[in-house]
């Protein structure tokens, strides 16, 4: 859940009183201050109602985590869940609380919604700015408002920088004293890939590809189309991840779904919720997994031979489902989305049912709790950090906008045994949240630095944090 998805709003809601009049336009949007009010006002109280309705966990975020969590039965209430963490950004002076043995620092601040990293060969690190692009033709009514309030709080309503940046630790400090502004004027970009002398960058509808020469500061050259990606005016899951393959033959694109269930239609979906597998040199490409809602961190385990993913599954059943899971990812496998979750637990929202792909759906590797939103994932490859967290993943979890009480809001790490997740999680960032639950920071993209340390975007705290092992 990169992006949250529409909370349901009851029918009941006096919409057309508010569009009326002469304050209005046609479409229903607010033209004059009391006019706005009036939104606000009723907005508000829609916001509390959800608020008050709330259902709360009866499961803890561990017990709906590991290799055989927690799956009670839906709860399909009138008004879901809503518990927003109000976007507050970190205090003067302020970091996060790493893990016993380790250590934080800021990597550098004063970033603009970085979401994403690139760890180049040289050391320099590439952080994308970016945010959701502009809707052609934005959704109005009530239920379009209480939506952008509850992304606005979350603090994710700011407008993208549409830029990659660069970032130069030149004394080994472990603070970047350079910067640059590599590339500009993007569409929404996220993720990156380097391979040789190319570099790949993913808009929110494209793969593009630039020259790069190792210690380049500033990419003058055009960028050309390698493909274009599921875009168009809704564009639900905007953020589309890159992963090289370790051959540099490949790339692997994450591909979010449209909706929530599939509420859009399925023609909507076409290319969605799935992984791509694109060559490189060409662009050709096909869907090299399916079924899942919201792939975004990708990452290679150890052997360099098995694919992983972290993916964001469905809302509104509950502040206990759906399990956001990390899987490896089979080739021609389907994960279950929209029809089922988990393997084979039936959606009873999406219509019409698909028994014979339910019957197909395969169980994820390893639970990470519900709405915890995971969208970084860094293999422990290379890393310097002390036991335990020598062998696994680790995972940037943005944190939950519709669970009471939140859940996520911290980098933790999975570890591995046999090539597989033994768990349970561990943190190794939080104190994200504060007592009262205010979002100081969240955490996204996460990458191992040249030197073993571990690299944290943090797109509401506007910086990069560096985690290394105590001296």
């Amino acid at each position: 859940m990169s992006r949250p998805s529409s909370p349901v709003v009851p029918q009941t809601t006096p919409v057309k009183t508010l569009a009326a009049g002469p304050t209005a336009t046609r479409r229903g949007r607010c033209r004059s201050s009391a006019c706005r009010l009036a939104w606000a006002a009723a907005g508000t109280a829609v916001l509390l109602a959800l608020g008050a309705c709330a259902e709360p966990a009866r499961f803890t975020v561990a017990e709906g985590s590991g290799n055989n969590p927690a799956l009670p039965a839906p709860s399909r209430a009138l008004i879901p869940t809503v518990n927003i963490a109000p976007a507050r950004g970190w205090p003067a002076g302020a970091m996060p609380t790493p893990a016993p043995g380790l250590r934080v620092q800021a990597f550098a601040r004063d970033l603009d919604h970085p979401r994403w990293l690139l760890v180049l060969p040289n050391g320099d690190v590439l952080v994308a700015e970016t945010n959701a692009p502009p809707k052609a033709d934005p959704p109005t009514g009530i239920k379009a408002w209480v939506m952008g309030w509850v992304m606005k709080r979350a603090g994710a309503a700011v407008p993208s920088a549409n830029r990659i940046t660069l970032l130069r630790d030149t004394d080994g400090d472990g603070v970047a004293d350079m910067r640059s502004v590599l590339l500009s004027g993007l569409n929404s970009p996220f993720g990156m890939a380097l391979v040789g002398e190319r570099l790949f960058v993913a808009n929110a509808d494209a793969v593009l590809v630039f020259p790069y020469r190792r210690g380049d500061t500033r990419l003058g050259a055009a960028g050309t189309k390698l493909l274009d990606l599921p875009g168009g005016p809704i564009n639900h899951h905007w953020t589309k991840s890159l992963l090289a393959s370790p051959d540099g033959r490949r790339l692997y694109v994450g591909v979010g779904s449209n909706s929530n269930v599939g509420e859009n239609g399925m023609a909507a979906e076409e290319g969605r919720a799935a992984i791509w597998e694109v060559d490189i040199g060409t662009g050709a490409h096909r869907v090299f997994a399916s079924g899942l809602r919201n792939p975004v961190g990708l990452a290679w385990d150890a052997s360099g031979r098995t694919l992983w993913a972290v993916v964001n599954e469905r809302d509104e059943l509950g502040s206990d489902l759906v399990p956001d899971y990390l899987t490896s990812v089979r080739d021609g496998a389907f994960y279950g989305w929209p029809y089922s979750y988990y393997g084979q637990h039936v959606d009873a929202r999406v219509s019409p049912p698909a028994p014979e792909r339910v019957a197909k759906a395969v169980v994820p590797d390893f639970a990470l709790g519900a709405h915890v939103a995971p969208l970084g994932l860094a293999s422990a490859v290379g890393s310097r950090l002390p036991a335990p967290f020598t062998n696994g993943m680790f995972i940037g979890q943005h944190g939950s906008w519709n669970r009471r009480p939140h859940s996520g809001y911290k980098v933790v790490f999975v570890p591995f045994s046999g090539g597989q997740p033994s768990g349970p999680a561990q943190d190794v960032l939080s104190g994200f949240l504060t007592a009262s639950g205010e979002a100081q920071g969240r955490p996204v993209g996460v990458a191992i630095d040249t030197r073993g340390a571990l690299l944290v975007a943090d797109d509401v705290g506007n910086a990069v944090w560096r985690v290394s092992a105590l001296p």
